[in-house]
């Protein structure tokens, strides 16, 4: 829920986060390696254009079916996520997930109340990568196909 007011859980759970493994910490120098490699301000420009062609693709795409857009559109008030809002962000979040065809999976993340998270790694994430995943939201908003997906909410999608 991201609140301001920490609450430990009362069990085992409480565990769960905390300082990394040394071994994942240790998987954690060739990210570092490839991102001093590639130059940060290129990762940007990079960034803010796939963040560009994403928000593009919303405009074609999604804003006539109730969608808006939740992030900024100037991309200096931008980072490499984009947040699109609609009010059965849930349940189009779970298709995305779990709706066939599995050759086509997107694993977005899920805010309250109705927002939809894609986040980018321009190191990686491909403009094709992009286009699927907005193929993706499109058809399953089109089609309904998150209508065969509950609203009753895990703890994290």
């Amino acid at each position: 829920e991201f609140n301001l007011e920490f609450e430990p859980a009362r069990d085992i759970r409480r565990f769960e986060v905390g300082t990394p493994h040394i071994i994942s910490m240790k998987a954690i120098e060739p990210g570092v390696d490839l991102l001093l490699e590639a130059k940060m301000e290129r990762v940007r420009q990079k960034s803010v254009r796939q963040t560009e062609y994403l928000i593009f693709l919303f405009d074609e795409w999604l804003d006539t079916l109730g969608f808006r857009l939740g992030s900024p559109r100037d991309a200096a008030r931008r980072g490499s996520h984009v947040s699109l809002c609609h009010p059965e962000a849930y349940r189009i979040t779970r298709a995305m997930i779990e709706a066939e065809p599995p050759v086509v999976r997107v694993i977005p993340d899920f805010r309250e109340k109705d927002n939809i998270r894609l986040g980018l790694a321009p190191l990686y994430t491909s403009y094709g990568d992009i286009y699927r995943a907005m193929e993706r939201i499109r058809i399953i908003t089109e089609e309904k196909i998150y209508e065969n997906f509950s609203d009753v909410r895990f703890a994290v999608t």
